[in-house]
């Protein structure tokens, strides 16, 4: 029997990182954008305004770009010899366990800083449901998938283009959590704190932008506006404006 290179510890590694980025991008994804139940920080004190809350969903979101393209970039190196695909399907799985079980443990009943719906008389028994479906269930599955014996031949040839798929999925996965809702007819933008109310209408004047609505201190306002605009609100004191490329998470998606 072949024995398995020592490159092959590296590549599933690799595929456990990326598993992990793909477990937070589908909680941001679901959670934070579709069904809108939870922000990253939604149950932290002192964290209760649209401003903060969007800027946190962000970084979120961003720390899973790193993760995923740490995890792919580990793939790319040791492509050479790599396991085969049920072992890369695998690593996936146990990194999005991982995750989920990571998520649970940590985020909701150590830390207390969201749970799975905030807004449910009893949140308990969504975290359970959670962490045992997204949580147990792919640790179990990768793990009996990382229990079979390497096969030389096809086998890695079909793990080159497990590879391929995956970073296409990843990366496709990444695009979507940038794009705004599609009946989402308005920008959202978060200024810094820094800038005044009257800083602000200065901005939207000269960016032809129509407000529709704004928080009591103007920190947070959603515009009518073009879309080509939405960049130059940077320069004019903008943290996260929607729809334009950049991570903001369930910002994005937010109906005001």
């Amino acid at each position: 029997m072949q024995k398995p290179s020592p490159t092959q510890p590296s590549s599933t590694r690799a595929s456990i990182i990326v598993g992990i980025g793909l477990g937070g991008f589908f909680d941001g994804i679901l959670l934070h954008q579709i069904l809108q139940w939870h922000h990253l920080l939604s149950l932290v004190p002192g964290v209760d305004s649209l401003r903060l809350q969007a800027l946190w969903d962000g970084w979120f979101h961003a720390l899973m770009y790193i993760i995923t393209a740490v995890g792919l970039i580990g793939l790319w190196r040791s492509r050479a010899a790599l396991p085969p695909a049920r072992h890369l399907g695998g690593g996936l799985l146990i990194g999005v366990g991982a995750w989920h079980v990571l998520d649970s443990i940590a985020s909701h009943w150590v830390l207390g800083i969201h749970r799975i719906r905030v807004d449910s008389p009893n949140p308990l028994v969504w975290d359970l449901v959670w962490f045992v479906v997204f949580g147990l269930v792919p640790l179990a599955i990768g793990w009996l998938l990382m229990r079979g014996r390497p096969m030389p031949g096809p086998g890695r040839r079909n793990a080159t283009t497990a590879v391929v798929l995956l970073a296409a999925f990843a990366t496709g996965a990444a695009a979507w959590s940038l794009r705004p809702a599609e009946d989402q007819r308005f920008t959202t933008i978060v200024f810094r704190p820094d800038v005044t109310p009257g800083q602000v209408i200065d901005v939207l004047a000269a960016t032809d932008a129509r407000l529709v609505w704004t928080d009591p201190a103007m920190g947070v306002v959603v515009v009518a506006m073009a879309p080509d605009r939405r960049w130059s609100l940077y320069p004019r004191g903008a943290l996260l404006v929607s729809g334009s490329g950049v991570p903001t998470g369930c910002f994005g998606w937010t109906r005001a």
